[in-house]
């Protein structure tokens, strides 16, 4: 039998939670989407002092050093409590819809057992005439899908697509695929296939239906945009003290540092002093004894054996920092991406926010789709001429960004050649693109 979750664990970052409406939280200031119910329940040191509780030891330590409370004990196991996540997720949900004013989800009651089995079968004999039908690829614009192929895309994420949201824009299926880049069709690639009778295009709305299906549509998205705005204000404020509160850590560890760089500083230096003044005197005792500046065989080997000591000792230090898996990352390269993010971020935010944003997430599918097959030159190669990537990366300066990661300009295209995939950069480029499009003070601090 498995032990109850006592907590849920984002696998992004590793930080413990006690809820799912904790966890949505999490997820909405950092934007980390993976957690795992985990028995390691959330750490409770409670200060003896003021009765703060804290979370983690870095919290204790920081506790700590601030207030100068040094006793805590800890109460994990009296305050931990079991996670049920199925009944946090529903009742959430249904929160949700109540503040949105939609219907609340009708719940099964032991009087309705015959109208659920007549629904059942329904639905299995829709499903038995819908697999007995032929299942083909659905009809599509081939135009729309070779102008989306055209930007990088294959052809299964351009036709499921367009045929999901039965738009002949490019630009509004792009945008599907970007906000779908997780869907497991998606990342896997999938070909859609549908039955016979659905694979041709839905019929478009009346003006009245179209119409009314608007209104409802806009009540929808005002009311989803006022819950919006009141929960990025709250996370604005969770940010600013947590901000906060970072910076002074940071700012007394970075003191810390400096005091102990300046004391290796002094310490070297009186080192060199030391051994300037020693070699002085050498060179003085040799005038006087009129002795040749030439070292004897005994002094040659004994530099020698210094030397050969020396370069044993960097070689085992590279071999174990080999072994620990140690990769040097390319800080120049990071720093440049990261002010070209916020350059374009400061040029456009009162103009063009909302093209920032498409512009970001583009530029992640793109170096999505050279990570995942590297070897195909068609995800390493963008059309200068594409008429979408002018307007969703270029006009904004994007191309800048993915010129400083490898990809090369020939008049025509940009392309990425195969010997300078590099994954590291590539990995910590995305890094820098999520960080701008979920931290509200990315580039301000």
């Amino acid at each position: 039998m498995s032990s109850a979750a006592l907590s849920l664990k984002c696998n992004v970052c590793g930080v413990q939670l006690r809820s799912v409406a904790e966890a949505q939280s999490h997820g909405e200031a950092t934007g980390h989407a993976d957690f795992a119910e985990s028995t390691e329940a959330v750490l409770n040191l409670s200060c003896v002092t003021c009765g703060k509780p804290c979370r983690s030891e870095t919290e204790r330590e920081l506790h700590s050093k601030r207030t100068g409370h040094s006793e805590f004990v800890d109460k994990t196991s009296e305050t931990s409590q079991a996670v049920d996540t199925e009944r946090e997720m529903k009742q959430l949900e249904a929160e949700t819809r109540e503040e949105l004013g939609l219907p609340a989800k009708k719940q099964k009651e032991d009087g309705d057992g015959a109208d659920a089995a007549t629904e059942s079968a329904m639905d299995v004999d829709e499903n038995e005439n819908e697999n007995e039908e032929e299942r083909v690829e659905p009809e599509v614009d081939a135009a729309l899908v070779a102008e989306i192929e055209a930007m990088g895309f294959t052809r299964n994420k351009a036709v499921r697509a367009i045929h999901t949201t039965g738009t002949t824009s490019v630009e509004q299926a792009v945008n599907w695929i970007v906000e779908h880049a997780e869907d497991v069709e998606l990342i896997e690639d999938r070909p859609l296939v549908v039955a016979k009778s659905k694979s041709k295009p839905k019929p478009k709305l009346s003006k009245e239906e179209a119409k009314a299906k608007a209104e409802e549509l806009r009540k929808t998205m005002a009311a989803k945009k006022e819950k919006e705005e009141k929960e990025l204000e709250r996370l604005r404020e969770q940010e600013r003290i947590r901000s906060g509160k970072e910076l002074l850590a940071a700012k007394r560890k970075e003191e810390e540092l400096q005091t102990k760089r300046n004391l290796e500083a002094r310490r070297i230096e009186k080192q060199e002093v030391a051994r300037a003044k020693a070699k002085i005197l050498e060179k003085l005792e040799e005038d006087k004894l009129g002795l040749p500046e030439e070292l004897t065989e005994e002094e040659k080997a004994r530099e020698r054996q210094r030397a050969e000591e020396k370069a044993a000792a960097a070689k085992e230090e590279q071999r174990k920092k080999a072994e620990a898996g140690l990769v040097v990352k390319p800080v120049t390269a990071v720093d440049d991406l990261r002010k070209i993010l916020v350059e374009i971020k400061k040029t456009h935010k009162d103009t063009n926010d909302e093209g920032v944003t498409t512009c970001f997430k583009t530029l992640l599918v793109y170096l999505g789709n050279v990570m995942k097959d590297p070897e195909d030159a068609k995800f390493r190669t963008i059309k200068l001429a594409n008429g979408a990537f002018q307007k969703r990366v270029q006009s904004v300066g994007g191309d800048a960004f993915l010129r400083r990661v490898g990809f090369e300009d020939d008049g025509e295209t940009l392309a990425m050649p195969r010997e300078k995939v590099d994954r590291v950069l590539i990995n910590l480029a995305g890094a820098e693109i999520n960080s701008a499009l979920s931290n509200p003070f990315f580039g301000v601090l």
